[in-house]
């Protein structure tokens, strides 16, 4: 194994290490919150621990310990339902997943496609920017009911809103980068009498990747957002945005179902980012630029 080789796996393993480390440190902090300020603590009827201290926050309502989430996942869904909540919020994620992919994919071409066109007609992109900029100035959350009213409540729509979030940052990012080559590297095809195309895709293209991977990176969690938001105006009947919804009107009595999908939401966003990051590292091996993280 080379220098260059063991160093970015020494990073890879240091980042993953800093993160599981941070995870155990939330949870440390979340349960020593509700010891020292939650309700107390009872075991077969008899009260073992009563807290010194009284914060609303701390109540089990507000914020469960993380052992009873945990359990509330391995119990059904439902009373008398076979399916734990564990399985049925998997079930919504990958419903949810497939929906932003899909959206993850369109916007991402979509980016590209702009950014190109952009770099080579000057004209358009000094027409057309402020209005791609303008359009992120448009809350996702006053859009949607626009979206849903136009296409229908259908996955169609989801997948219009997971797009919405996810061009914008792939356009910009990649019109960077497709100007960042070194202008000696553009002479030198001119002066072969290269055509746009070529220059395109042995120059321009190839610099603009770490450019294209990091707003990948920002789409990746963007996408599950738009999706999840989608889901819930939009009426649908699976995905972790309809799930997020029902288990919110049923806090008051059992808010471990919304901290499990919330875990589970956040859990599925991670998931999506690392699978980004592992085909950067993949694509990007050897360059510096492709750092994990």
């Amino acid at each position: 194994m080379t220098v260059q080789t063991a160093r970015p796996r020494r990073t890879i393993l240091r980042r993953i290490v800093s993160f599981l480390v941070f995870i155990v440190a939330v949870l440390v902090v979340w349960e020593a919150f509700k010891l020292l300020a939650g309700d107390p603590i009872f075991v077969d009827g008899e009260k073992i621990w009563d807290p010194p201290l009284t914060v609303w926050l701390a109540t089990d309502v507000n914020l469960p310990h993380t052992w009873v989430i945990w359990n509330r996942t391995l119990a059904p869904v439902t009373s008398g339902a076979k399916e734990s909540l564990g399985g049925y919020l998997i079930g919504q994620a990958v419903f949810t997943m497939r929906e932003s992919l899909t959206g993850f994919a369109i916007g991402g071409v979509l980016g590209i496609a702009l950014a190109t066109l952009f770099v080579h007609f000057r004209l358009i992109e000094r027409a057309f920017v402020p209005y791609v900029v303008a359009s992120q100035t448009i809350p996702i959350i006053a859009l949607a009911p626009l979206i849903m009213f136009f296409t229908g409540h259908n996955v169609s729509s989801v997948i219009i809103i997971a797009t919405y979030l996810c061009f914008f940052p792939v356009t910009i990012a990649m019109l960077r980068g497709l100007r960042s080559p070194d202008p000696r590297a553009l002479e030198l095809m001119r002066s072969y009498a290269a055509s746009r195309r070529a220059v395109l895709w042995k120059v321009r293209f190839p610099a603009s990747l770490p450019y294209l991977f990091t707003a990948l990176k920002i789409t990746a969690t963007a996408s599950i957002v738009g999706a999840i938001v989608g889901e819930g105006p939009g009426g649908m009947q699976e995905g972790l945005g309809r799930a997020l919804m029902f288990f919110s009107q049923q806090y008051a009595i059992s808010p471990e179902k919304l901290w499990a999908s919330i875990f589970v939401t956040a859990g599925l966003g991670i998931l999506f980012y690392l699978a980004v990051v592992g085909a950067e590292q993949w694509v990007l091996r050897g360059r510096p630029q492709a750092a994990f993280g």
